[in-house]
């Protein structure tokens, strides 16, 4: 059947929706279950009206696995990702590279269901990396995602396609913004908004916003602009993580 895509759903419709998930959820989980929520915009309030539906549900048992339902109901979509209290508060616990966009849900659930108080344990997880633990993402992302991006631009200026330098102008501009992100050990409100946000925090290394304004914009047709503003925000990393003290490059084999 041919349903043409999300429709409207108002907000109170898609609230309802949560609810009969979460009443299906105790009937599969029982007395598994530690805690329904709902994360994204729906647990923002800033759900729009084609806003697809994203729900947690925390069970009891300690597994290290983890998994989850997605489908289409023809006028919405759901996903419910369902994991163990055990393994949910070490992956809160965690940082990585784009811990500035992936742990904001940590911090804003919608509780449907949570009589022992299981979110408020993971805001308090969410909160404990230390300064060490950020400073070990930003070397990642310094050393394996950036580093790698600036090699193959410079394969391309000389060998092409071309067509792919879009690409890596995007993936700078992503991996820049996490950067950013991380240093200031702020998170990003939605995927849709890590540019804008991440224009507006503080010690931003020379040539970030030159490419994350050429992304934003859309400008990224001229092949020539695009490796010029790359190599210039390379330059700007370089002397950025001088700055900090974040190492990029080491005189040993690190085993």
């Amino acid at each position: 059947m041919h349903m043409n895509g999300p429709v409207k759903i108002s907000r109170d419709e898609r609230l309802q929706i949560c609810h009969e998930i979460a009443s299906r959820l105790h009937e599969v989980y029982g007395d598994e279950i530690v805690a329904i929520g709902v994360y994204g915009s729906v647990s923002r309030g800033t759900d729009g009206p084609f806003s697809d539906i994203e729900m947690l549900c925390v069970l009891s048992v300690s597994e290290s696995s983890e998994f989850s339902y997605e489908w289409l109901a023809g006028p919405w979509k759901a996903e419910v990702n369902v994991c163990s209290a055990e393994v949910l508060l070490k992956t809160a616990s965690t940082v990585e590279g784009t811990w500035p966009l992936t742990h904001g849900p940590f911090f804003s659930q919608l509780s449907l269901y949570d009589p022992e108080g299981f979110f408020p344990k993971l805001i308090e997880a969410a909160e404990s990396p230390t300064k060490g633990d950020f400073r070990r993402a930003i070397h990642e992302v310094l050393v394996g995602e950036i580093y790698e991006f600036v090699g193959k631009l410079r394969n391309v200026s000389l060998n092409g396609p071309r067509t792919y330098l879009p690409y890596l102008a995007v993936q700078f501009a992503q991996y820049g913004a996490m950067l950013v992100g991380l240093h200031n050990q702020k998170l990003f409100s939605t995927g849709a908004m890590v540019l804008p946000e991440a224009l507006e925090m503080p010690n931003r290394p020379d040539g970030f916003d030159n490419v994350a304004r050429m992304v934003m914009s859309g400008e990224l047709g001229e092949p020539s602009k695009i490796v010029s503003a790359c190599e210039n925000f390379w330059n700007g990393l370089e002397n950025w993580a001088n700055e900090h003290d974040y190492v990029i490059y080491s005189k040993r084999i690190p085993f």
